[in-house]
């Protein structure tokens, strides 16, 4: 289930994506909805690829669920609020200008704090099992052709 999730987001993130830059060709200024669904694309692209490389078959994402979901909003949120941020928004936040402090900080460094914790909290429910290891073992000692 985790794996479909992460693959549907991953294919709807990368069709958000392509719309957003066919919108640029389009005539007149690139639209509004343009720079929302590349929003959209990266953050789905993003969270789809973290489901996927968690997905264990046969389990959910259980708690991990949580921080990718909080991961998706962060991203959104970030890109968003640096998309819709007034042209002539002065000022400097922590040494660097608006839009770009809300990408870096907000977008990069953000994540940084919860994703590795949660990761680390779910590290033994997501791993692999003894009967993982044998089947990994057996395939390995398998019939060589």
């Amino acid at each position: 289930m985790a794996a479909r999730t992460g693959l549907a987001s991953l294919v709807l993130g990368t069709l958000a994506a392509a719309a957003a830059y066919a919108s640029a060709f389009l005539p007149g200024d690139p639209p509004l909805w343009g720079a929302l669904a590349m929003v959209l694309g990266i953050a789905l692209m993003s969270v789809g690829s973290m489901a996927l490389g968690a997905a264990r078959a046969g389990r959910p994402l259980g708690r991990l669920g949580w921080a990718l979901a909080a991961s998706f909003a962060i991203l959104v949120l970030g890109f968003g609020l640096a998309l819709l941020l007034p042209r002539d928004a002065a000022g400097l936040w922590a040494g660097l200008p608006r839009r770009a402090a809300l990408v870096l900080y907000g977008v990069g460094v953000l994540p940084a704090f919860f994703l590795p914790l949660a990761y680390a909290l779910t590290f033994r429910e997501r791993t692999l099992d003894a009967g993982d290891i044998e089947r990994i073992r057996a395939a390995r000692n398998g019939p060589v052709e």
